[in-house]
């Protein structure tokens, strides 16, 4: 049986992302954005995301890289490096994109994309 690799096209750089995004809201596609480190994905996580997915037709999710995650977390944190995070992110079907930031909140990601919705679990509030 042949494996399809679809999970690494989620995963973005900025300009490659702020250019798809220009395109789906040309199709007046509704793009929603969440964030958080993920280092140890649990149903919270899950939750969260799938309540941000029903928000929109496209959902951004930013990823907290090692360093930044680091900082927020303490030093010994992450769990998970980066890329594991990403990939295991990109691999749920309600998640449409990943992109990952280092600074420690993602407001200047926040100010490039311009999502319509923006979505963040209760212990954000």
């Amino acid at each position: 049986m042949k494996k399809v690799d679809f999970t690494g096209a989620k995963i973005y750089k900025l300009e490659e992302l702020q250019r798809y995004v220009e395109g789906l809201r040309l199709k007046s596609k509704k793009i929603s954005f969440t964030n958080g480190c993920f280092d140890v994905l649990h149903r919270g996580h899950i939750a969260s995301l799938s309540d941000a997915a029903k928000e929109a037709d496209f959902l951004i999710v930013g990823v907290n890289t090692d360093a930044s995650t680091k900082r927020l977390k303490g030093e010994s944190r992450p769990v998970n490096d980066q890329d594991s995070r990403a990939l295991l992110l990109a691999s749920l079907m309600i998640v449409d994109a990943v992109i990952f930031f280092d600074e420690d909140t993602p407001i200047e990601l926040i100010k490039a994309l311009k999502p319509d919705v923006l979505v963040k679990g209760g212990d954000y509030t």
